[in-house]
């Protein structure tokens, strides 16, 4: 079986433990005070390149974390020049962040989900400060005044919950501290690029300390204006962020309340037409042939483009965390409410290169609670548990004009979805437990039950204007409403080998809730065109994980590992593709599939002297399909899972150089190897592939004497690769791509 194969060559696999990108030492005490809860402690050992995390819900080094993580501290953020969530795909192992319909896409270890409409959910979890952030267009917002992001991979249906079949990311933003402290930072780049940063933390009183940070983000777009094209394309993106923190402490406990702010500008276009880079497109059965044409044809628009692509969006939110000890026993209540006003414009361009336009108004709000207690102190035995509930509701309309007809005025002018309401319940319970069965060795288990209640009401229409108010206009109703509950588990073995080793083996399974498609059955009043429920409603997605891994230390910390190798079992795919079921353009969702994977994951550091270091990693990843026929008489058994390359390899090297004033110059250089491999185009039977490819990132950085302020120059996709993100065949081909070269400098100073 490959997974013995796996288990027993899990030493195949060498990858060095925190690279330049990934923490390199851990917070100091008052900085770990503030950026953990204060239930649990620990102590980083001097100098090994550790950092404190959270991934289970409770502070622990990275080392002695029993799971396959990756943790960015926000200084290395800074170092490596990622500035929002879609380059953190450069620094972790398979994890792929591309642009999709507006929002983010998130693919891990070959697991991912494409549909990013109201009624889809995401494999991947994205979560700011622990809170789960449901809709994918609020996600691509600036990263500024962070503490450190945290990349868990596999599933943590456990203590997690919520779609994180995949994995989940959580931006962990800094806390207040008793110092009084600041910073400021500013960016110039090409296309445009602007960035500027100020961060304020005010000690108001021994027991009181206020946080406050903004941000400006600014830059033009990647696609560049060719032939017909009168739209207005610059700037893609113009955002204002805003942070505001206080924390009150007292003997036994504290409370923390954060508010946050983000307008997001700019000209909306996150593709290009197909034909760009791809020729023979839309042939039923016939692959796309790749151009390979340069990054300026690649992306030069030559159609008649002149949409408004403007955007006017607004994200904000407020959330609260509570600590408290009563004896041994910790109880923790994190509460959030959050908004996501969207109205943007767009274009969406036909296989002939004719464009339409594209209008989408949405209103998303969403809250949730959680209640976690735990203690520490029953003997050898760790436990915690919890409940947790979440609530989405949305109004929203999404139009595109001109396709079915292309006169004003007759119906199918407008072809569109007003659904109001939308939404989405979860209630979880969960528990889990650590029993140390020795000094070295510990047994994990844990269970969590979820139930999820999904309804819309809404409709498909044909209609003369947007108004959608004559009589010659049709409109079809979608009305759904369905519930889905699951118990997910864990168990798993750790063993400390020695003091600087530990190995460990895991079970965990995943779940992703069911959903519905458009449409109606013949039980809501007014269906006109019922169809069946086995057409409107998909079931529940599961995976099996099974991992094992070892994360060591040697030579006096100069060399520092992190191995593992997994078997997914992954049944009941929900695929989505396009497809003109409903009349014109629509996401369809299945459970359309099984699937295996099979990984090996490496990464880490080694220290040559304190002038040099070298990080490596390497992945192995095979994702395939093990039952998948997307049309009758057609087998796609075998067939590569979309974003899943089966290797990636990547190596960087930090040259340190002191001066004799207490200032240092750091030089760093990274190179990253993909192998090719393909998206998936299922409502036409074709494969769009991407060729393996190289990219390469340098930087180089004065500091002065304690970090009072630094000098930076940066360059990113040195080799102005052309990187296929995301494809979407059928009515509209287009394609996303990963961001050209980009280059730049940076400057900030703190006090």
């Amino acid at each position: 079986m490959k997974l013995k194969a796996l288990l027993l060559s899990s030493g195949l696999s060498i990858a060095l433990y925190a690279s330049p990108t990934v923490a390199q030492t851990a917070p100091s005490s008052d900085d770990a005070a503030a950026i953990t809860q204060p239930q649990a402690t620990a102590t980083p050992e001097p100098d090994t390149g550790d950092i404190i995390v959270t991934a289970n819900r409770t502070q622990s080094l990275a080392s002695k974390t029993p799971v396959a993580l990756t943790a960015i501290s926000g200084s290395d953020l800074l170092t490596a020049g990622i500035s929002n969530p879609t380059n953190l795909g450069q620094e972790v192992p398979n994890l792929t962040v591309n642009r999709a319909a507006g929002g983010l896409q998130f693919t891990i270890r070959g697991v991912t989900s494409n549909d990013q409409t109201e009624k889809g959910d995401p494999s991947a979890a994205f979560l700011l400060n622990g809170i789960y952030i449901a809709r994918p267009q609020a996600q691509e917002v600036s990263f500024f005044d962070i503490a450190r992001v945290e990349v868990l991979r596999g599933p943590q249906g456990t203590l997690y919950g919520r779609n994180t079949t995949a994995g989940l990311i959580n931006v962990l933003t800094n806390r207040p501290t008793s110092r009084f402290e600041g910073s400021v930072d500013a960016g110039v780049g090409n296309y445009g690029t602007y960035q500027a940063t100020a961060v304020l933390n005010v000690p108001v009183s021994e027991n009181l300390a206020l946080r406050g940070g903004v941000n400006f983000d600014r830059r033009d777009s990647y696609y560049k204006a060719g032939t017909g094209v009168t739209s207005k394309l610059d700037p893609y993106k113009e955002n204002i962020s805003g942070r505001l923190q206080a924390l009150y402490k007292w003997n036994s406990g504290d409370f923390l309340i954060r508010g946050d702010y983000t307008h997001i500008g700019g000209q909306f276009l996150d593709y290009v037409p197909m034909s760009n880079n791809y020729s023979g497109i839309n042939i039923t059965g016939v692959n796309p042939i790749y151009l390979n044409n340069s990054s300026d044809r690649a992306r030069r628009i030559n159609a008649a483009l002149t949409q408004d692509l403007g955007r006017d969006t607004e994200t904000f939110g407020v959330d609260a965390e509570i600590n408290q000890h009563f004896g041994d026993v910790n109880v923790t209540y994190l509460g959030s409410y959050r908004k996501l006003n969207l109205d943007q414009g767009g274009a969406r361009f036909a296989a002939n290169l004719r464009t339409y336009q594209e209008l989408s108004h949405g209103r998303y709000n969403q809250t949730s609670h959680e209640i976690r207690v735990s203690d520490d102190n029953l003997g050898p035995l760790k436990l915690q548990g919890g409940g947790y509930f979440f609530r989405e509701w949305t109004r929203l309309a999404a139009y595109v004009n001109g396709f079915l007809s292309p006169t004003p005025g007759t119906p199918g002018y407008v072809y569109g979805f007003p659904q109001d309401p939308v939404t989405s319940r979860t209630l979880g319970a969960f528990t889990q437990g650590t029993l140390s069965v020795t000094d070295t060795l510990r047994v994990t288990g844990g269970v969590r039950y979820s139930n999820d209640h999904k309804a819309r009401s809404g409709a498909q229409v044909r209609c003369g204007t947007l108004a959608c108010d004559a009589p010659t206009d049709v409109r079809a109703l979608n009305d759904a409403s369905r519930s889905f509950s699951k118990v997910t588990w864990r168990g798993g073995v750790d063993w400390d080998l020695n003091a600087r080793s530990l190995l460990y083996a895991s079970v965990a399974t995943g779940y992703k809730a069911g959903g519905f498609n458009d449409g109606c059955t013949a039980a809501s009043a007014g269906c006109a065109t019922p169809i069946p429920e086995a057409a409107l409603y998909y079931e529940p997605e599961t995976l099996t994980s099974y991992e094992i891994g070892l994360k060591t230390r040697f030579l006096d910390n100069a060399v520092r590992l992190n191995l593992s190798a997994f078997h997914y079992d992954y049944n009941n795919l929900q695929l989505s593709q396009t497809s003109t079921i409903c009349g014109g353009p629509c996401t369809v969702t299945t459970n359309a599939a099984k699937a295996k994977i099979d990984g090996v994951e490496a990464e880490g550091v080694l220290v040559l002297s304190p002038r040099n270091r070298v990080d490596l990693s390497a992945t192995y990843l095979d994702a395939r399909y093990s039952r998948f026929a997307p049309r009758p008489g057609v087998d796609w058994s075998g067939f590569s899972l979309d974003r899943s390359p089966r290797w990636t390899t990547s190596m960087g090297y930090t040259y340190t150089l002191p001066l004799t004033n207490g200032a240092e110059v750091k030089a760093n250089v990274r190179t990253q190897l993909s192998d090719r491999y393909v998206i998936s185009g299922i409502s036409n039977l074709t494969l769009i592939r991407q060729p393996s490819y190289t990219r390469t990132d340098a930087s180089i950085t004065y500091s002065a004497a304690g970090s009072s302020w630094y000098v930076q120059g940066f360059v990113k996709n040195l080799e102005n690769a052309v990187v296929l993100t995301n494809a979407v065949v059928g009515t509209f081909p287009s394609i996303t791509l990963a961001d050209p070269r980009t280059f730049g400098g940076r400057v900030g100073f703190r006090f």
